[in-house]
């Protein structure tokens, strides 16, 4: 095995672009700053990862430093003013980290009296001020994504699909679901150099999907391999679905095809302005009841800093695509007793950039059975 060149996380530039968009935002509701204390947002706007179990807390004002307190030692690539705390002591970690790290950060606040946050903070250190809920209007900035995040989720995506590689070399009747689990995560973390987190949903053989269990698999079922990665907070999510002994039956191809089809569909119809809800009701009605078979599930979800997040192709929901959105699309088709039996499932899932004028696919893996 090839050594992975090291990850290279958010980019200053990036981080203070979306400082900005957020100082905007900050200035519109008449804030004296944003004091953020999730992960993933301390990440998203000055390139602090936390990996381990230190708390950390960061204070955008609306003009001024940008400040970040940590347990210490870190990179910061934009924060202004880096302070640190005891998260933990002799090795043994503080009970109230972050009533620690927040206590760390008050000098840096200042006076500020109108407040942004993401978390509710602790009250007595906080008193006398007017705190606002920020997690609206986080939502918003977040969903379109700069050049430095769609760096990190292909680096996520690469990583789904050298499990796929891998799948395609291990896969063989009697191995246990299990089994398959850790081959195709061992796989994924050597691609990426690092740990990935989470790793996604289904690894289940003759079913939809599901948890991965102490069973064997069986040649002529089929497997869906929806599989996630994180790098630096940054998700991909992926399905591929294999043929058991690699012969998959006709009624096994014909639902690839049909499934390939919905996805051609997306890929040539999405682009700024089209409505998610009609793409789920194109490939709904391309797919449902086909030969008996069902689709029974969303078409896809908008992901970055989660797995799910707008926009969401999903019956539930009416968004619009909007230019710098990443999605998912997931068409599948299940026999469940009715039509061929097809021993389980298809679901193939690809991830798209929308740009300008239509969509980029960032997957480009296999999706042969």
């Amino acid at each position: 095995m090839s050594i992975p060149l090291p990850v290279v996380g958010l980019t200053a530039e990036g981080c203070r672009l979306r400082q900005d968009r957020l100082r905007s935002h900050l200035k519109r509701e008449g804030l004296d700053g944003a004091l953020l204390s999730e992960p993933r947002y301390i990440n998203y706007f000055t390139g602090y990862f936390q990996r381990g179990l230190s708390a950390a807390a960061a204070w955008v004002p609306v003009a001024g430093p940008v400040a970040v307190v940590t347990a210490g030692g870190e990179a910061i690539p934009a924060a202004d003013v880096a302070l640190t705390y005891t998260a933990s002591q002799c090795a043994t970690m503080v009970d109230d980290q972050f009533g620690g790290s927040l206590q760390a950060l008050l000098p840096a606040v200042g006076g500020a009296k109108k407040i942004g946050v993401d978390q509710a903070p602790r009250p007595a250190l906080l008193a006398g001020r007017e705190l606002r809920d920020l997690n609206p209007a986080l939502l918003k900035l977040r969903r379109t994504k700069d050049a430095d995040e769609i760096v990190l989720i292909r680096r996520a995506i690469a990583g789904v699909e050298a499990s796929y590689a891998a799948a395609r070399k291990f896969l063989k009747p009697g191995m246990s679901e299990i089994e398959v689990f850790a081959l195709a995560q061992q796989a994924a973390v050597e691609s990426v150099g690092e740990p990935i987190g989470d790793f996604g949903n289904d690894f289940q053989a003759g079913t939809p999907g599901g948890p991965p269990r102490l069973r064997a698999i069986q040649a002529g079922e089929l497997m869906p391999l929806d599989l996630s990665v994180i790098v630096r907070g940054y998700w991909a999510d992926m399905c591929r679905t294999y043929c058991i002994g690699g012969k998959p039956t006709p009624a096994q191809l014909e639902a690839r095809e049909k499934v390939m089809a919905a996805l051609n569909h997306v890929e040539r119809t999405a682009k700024p302005g089209v409505s998610c809800l009609q793409l789920f009701r194109d490939v709904h009605a391309m797919l449902d009841g086909h030969n008996g078979w069902s689709f029974m599930h969303h078409l896809g979800h908008g992901f970055g800093l989660t797995a799910h997040e707008s926009p969401r192709l999903n019956p539930n929901y009416d968004d619009t695509l909007q230019v710098g959105d990443t999605f998912t699309c997931e068409p599948g088709l299940y026999s469940e007793g009715k039509g061929p039996d097809l021993k389980g499932g298809v679901r193939i899932e690809e991830n798209f950039l929308v740009v300008p004028g239509g969509v980029v696919k960032l997957s480009s893996c296999s999706t042969e059975l």
